[in-house]
């Protein structure tokens, strides 16, 4: 059986087909106001982009789903978690002041922004998961305590997990930066005939776990966190990391933390994801880059997986731009993901959540 997943597209012609009464629209289509009650403490879980990033969803958009959830008589609030490397969200001064700076204030979406790990990443919540990787995650202490959750994702690659979905947003980005140490837990090393000794690796890397030593790079792998910042501003491709047996282990241990973010609400939470700019990298970094295909539209569901399932159909069913950093699979029906980060395999992602029992690959998509 396949779970029903809305798609809008994105074209306009009058006030009624405009993208806010979209997602007012879809909202209302995935049946979310059923999931919300009366006085909920409704988490709106987004990413508020690191400084330098313009590709995360709109404010304007956002405002749309808090009105919709303030329509239910709830509370709603936006909220992300602390990041495990240093930049402009490593605390909630410097997080709240990023998501003010991107439009993500009172003025603006009609609901107050709140860090959901904390000032420094320690209001934390034990759940008890018990799966392959982990028995318990830990998982930020708001969203755990949340009656009922909307998930909002800018759908893009992910240089190591192959795309960044609603999985990825539940997994990393309902954890605190202990949660996320818990999940990378693979170390990359050097490619010495490639490192040309530039020291961008080392200046990122928020352990100090990366010296230039005889104009190359040495990552003391003892130290390293796994965060994966090193090979995101190599240029060179010198840093790299075990795919074969390190990567799988990591998508697993992403999946169960999705799992452990939903845990107790499992039927209280809604999801979009956001077809538009689909970028090579993470809204993490602080650039955006050249889109890889062209926009496509604005997904709901209440089923994580098919959603992404859907997502990642969907972008591979495009034509891919040339003149951006994907570097193969331009062609209608291949892998974009793949195509522009060689060794990533983004569906391992839906597999896996769909053996946990989080939801379904297959999909029934119904366009409003």
């Amino acid at each position: 059986m396949s779970s029903p997943v809305y798609f809008a597209g994105l074209r306009a012609r009058d006030e009624k087909t405009s993208t806010v009464s979209k997602i007012k629209k879809l909202f209302d289509h995935a049946g979310f106001g059923a999931i919300i009650a009366k006085r909920d403490r409704t988490a709106i879980k987004l990413h508020f982009g690191e400084l330098g990033n313009d590709s995360f969803i709109s404010p304007v958009f956002v405002r749309q789903v808090v009105e919709k959830v303030k329509e239910c008589g709830a509370l709603p609030f936006l909220t992300d978690t602390n990041t495990l490397y240093q930049g402009s969200r490593s605390n909630a001064v410097d997080h709240i002041m990023t998501a003010i700076l991107h439009g993500f204030d009172y003025a603006v979406v009609g609901a107050p922004v709140i860090i959901a790990d904390g000032l420094c990443g320690k209001n934390v919540a034990k759940v008890t998961i018990k799966r392959k990787h982990f028995k318990r995650v830990t998982i930020a202490g708001d969203i755990a305590a949340a009656d009922s959750m909307i998930v909002m994702t800018h759908f893009k690659a992910h240089i190591v997990s192959g795309f960044g979905g609603a999985i990825k947003n539940l997994a990393m980005g309902c954890a605190p930066p202990e949660g996320k140490k818990d999940q990378h837990q693979a170390h990359p090393y050097t490619i010495g005939e490639r490192c040309i000794g530039c020291g961008k690796c080392a200046a990122v890397c928020p352990k100090s776990a990366i010296k230039i030593v005889k104009k190359k790079s040495a990552i003391n792998r003892s130290v390293c966190i796994g965060c994966f910042e090193c090979m995101t501003v190599c240029a060179e491709r010198a840093i790299d990391i075990d795919w074969a047996t390190e990567i799988p282990k990591f998508i697993e241990r992403l999946v169960e933390y999705a799992s452990g973010a939903v845990k107790g609400k499992e039927k209280r939470v809604g999801y979009f994801n956001f077809l538009t700019r689909i970028t090579p990298d993470c809204d993490c970094v602080p650039w955006s880059d050249a889109p890889i295909v062209p926009d496509i539209g604005i997904l709901a569901s209440m089923d994580p997986v098919a959603i992404d399932s859907a997502s990642f159909d969907l972008v591979n069913d495009q034509s891919g731009f040339s003149d951006s950093l994907l570097r193969m699979h331009y062609k209608k029906g291949q892998d974009k993901f793949s195509g522009t980060w060689e060794e990533t395999n983004g569906y391992q992602q839906v597999r896996y959540a769909e053996e946990l029992g989080m939801g379904n690959c297959r999909y029934e998509l119904i366009t409003i």
